[in-house]
């Protein structure tokens, strides 16, 4: 399991401001500049780092692959960065199954990819509401 597949991923961006979207409609989870009504989470990027924004849910593992097994939305990565990203929609209930979500996602990253070389490791449960 490659999660850095290109297929999955948006060109690379250095924007100050920008938004991690999910439609919540069964595809998969994308960056957007013009539509902060989208947003479910702002990313601020003051330092203009380049980051790269890898769609895991629907992408890297699509719906189908690896049943029961719970996966986050996306990734955001640099050369010394590694942000998770669990974008909820919901008004009750979320924590528990973001959590269980980025937990999954973390350990199924490390079972194929070194996490060590990543200087910067965080995980994010945001929710729109």
């Amino acid at each position: 399991m490659n999660f850095f597949d290109s297929a999955c991923q948006e060109p690379a961006r250095k924007d100050d401001l920008f938004g991690l979207c999910d439609d919540q409609d069964g595809t998969k989870a994308y960056t957007n500049t013009d539509d902060s009504s989208r947003w479910v989470a702002t990313v601020q990027n003051e330092s203009h780092v380049e980051l790269i924004f890898t769609a895991i849910d629907n992408c890297v593992i699509m719906g189908d692959e690896e049943q029961g097994r719970k996966r986050c939305d996306g990734m955001l990565s640099s050369i010394e960065h590694i942000y998770f990203v669990e974008l909820k929609n919901q008004r009750e209930g979320w924590i528990a199954d973001a959590i269980a979500q980025l937990e999954s996602t973390i350990r199924f990253f490390m079972e194929h990819h070194d996490i060590s070389r990543f200087r910067y490791k965080k995980a994010f449960a945001c929710n729109k509401r």
